[in-house]
């Protein structure tokens, strides 16, 4: 059962603009997402970049513009528009409990709604890419599902006016020398799961972030930079690397079984922040940790839940606590492999037998270790060696087990295929000994620069039929349907 806050501890305000005055508060968003098994779901996040046939960015503004897609998808098919401030741009859009944002560079982002199955999670990804269709092509515009962007300088992409974004331009470059091209070219899947009590979250979390660099590695689909293949695999893992370290990375002590939600918060607190915003004014603090904010204040304004749970969105580590558990370590795919990313995850993490499998897997596995290959992920994806075997192998291992969990969930569509099916076609990569950016590069000469074939083969498709240039280009059994 989830736990309630005490009375003493949260004012009669509205709960994020409630004061915080003890440590207990900052374990409330955790103890607050706590769910009993019946209620547990699966959220699914997927981004992708819009070009112009000529692989040019989408702008945000003008004629034919990220803003003009957005305005399209409320008239036509009834999201609702939203401002990060009354009479300030439109920066998302919201439908019941799914919602459409922008990241920084334009990348416009499908925040779906949590559901119980898989086969859920697959329909409404096609439908919101059908919905995308006739007003994409009515502006010319095609949806790249990479994990950076193939053909894009920093100079040519667009500038979502997000307060947020702002900050995050002029900070994390000093952090990191990649930082930029984390916000602006590159595009992410991520699953959301949920947890029922503190144990079953610390665990998931350890058990993620153990497996998070193996997941990247069969899911990289990222090889192109500035219309070229430089030798890599997963540019958008490189990118990682060399983010800001105090708020990314695989979160060596959440690898103790007995860390706890105060470990977490231990780390969060000694973070430097990003800003304080109350109403329209908009406080930089980038050089103040929370732990800072929340002992001392700053420029006179003092810390509320809002704060905190605005702090918790501003970390970046490969497995991420929340409100879910969240799993940011896979590049953006094709439609055929952004359910399986959630039916992998859904597989391990949501049967107990098959995280005792998990566990026995990992037995033995040092944060040391997983940290020190992540170099090579980048470069060579399964190949890379872990423990003396290819990653290769693992993945392997992994695939069987989250099919195990399917399998015991036994959550049937209207065919009475249950959710393995949505693991078809990695299983078709891994067992080729291939990742999805192998499969793009045996149709895109790596040495030349061939625009009109990188987009081709790239795009994601906006009906729930493939098309041929993506059957050719993954040549996997078919797509299971919604």
């Amino acid at each position: 059962m989830s736990r309630q806050p005490k009375d003493d501890l949260v004012s009669a305000q509205p709960y994020n603009e409630s004061p915080l005055c003890s440590y207990d508060q900052l374990l409330l968003p955790f103890q607050r997402a706590e769910k009993p098994r019946s209620r547990w779901r699966v959220g699914t996040e997927a981004e992708k970049f819009g070009v112009f046939r000529d692989g040019s960015p989408v702008p945000y503004e003008g004629e034919r513009s990220i803003r003009t897609v957005l305005e399209a998808l409320a008239d036509r098919h009834g999201w609702f528009e939203e401002q990060e401030y009354e009479g300030g741009p439109v920066v998302a859009l919201r439908r019941g409990d799914a919602s459409i944002t922008l990241e920084p560079g334009g990348q416009l982002e499908l925040s779906g709604a949590p559901h119980a199955t898989i086969h859920a999670t697959c329909s409404e990804f096609r439908g919101h890419m059908a919905e995308l269709r006739d007003i994409s092509n009515d502006l010319g515009i095609i949806w790249l599902g990479l994990g950076f962007h193939p053909t894009a300088t920093q100079d040519t992409l667009p500038t979502v006016p997000k307060l947020r974004y702002q900050v995050m331009r002029h900070y994390l470059p000093t952090r990191g020398a990649m930082a930029l091209d984390m916000m602006r070219r590159t595009c992410t899947v991520q699953t959301n799961l949920d947890y029922s009590d503190e144990p079953d979250a610390m665990r998931k979390l350890r058990l993620s972030l153990a497996l998070q660099p193996i997941v990247t590695a069969m899911f990289a689909n990222s090889p192109w930079v500035e219309g070229r293949h430089q030798g890599e695999r997963c540019r958008r893992a490189r990118v990682w690397l060399h983010m800001d370290p105090d708020r990314c990375g695989l979160l060596p002590f959440a690898w103790n079984p007995k860390a706890t939600y105060r470990d977490y918060v231990e780390w969060a607190l000694d973070v430097p922040m990003f800003m304080v915003k109350r109403g329209e004014a908009l406080h930089h603090n980038t050089g103040q940790t929370f732990r800072s904010f929340m002992n001392d204040g700053f420029e006179g304004v003092k810390p509320n839940l809002g704060d905190w749970e605005t702090h918790l969105n501003t970390l970046f580590p490969e497995a991420r606590l929340k409100k879910t558990l969240e799993l940011r370590g896979a590049d953006a795919q094709d439609t055929s492999l952004v359910s399986a990313l959630s039916a992998l995850w859904k597989g391990l993490l949501y049967d107990d037998r098959a995280m005792d499998k998990v566990e026995a897997l990992i037995e033995g596995w040092s944060y040391e270790a997983v940290e020190a290959i992540r170099p090579e992920i980048a470069t060579s994806a399964i190949r890379t060696n872990l423990y003396g075997r290819p990653v290769l192998e693992w993945a392997k291992e992994i695939l069987e087990i989250a099919s195990f969990g399917l399998r015991e969930a036994s959550h049937l569509d209207r065919h009475g295929e249950d959710e393995t099916i949505y693991l078809k076609t990695l299983q078709y990569l891994i067992d080729s000994a291939s990742c999805p950016a192998d499969r793009l590069l045996e149709k895109v000469d790596p040495k030349a620069e061939l625009l009109g074939e990188i987009l081709a083969h790239a795009e994601v498709h906006t009906s729930s039929q493939k098309s041929k240039a993506h059957q050719e280009t993954v040549t996997s059994p078919p797509t299971a349907s919604p």
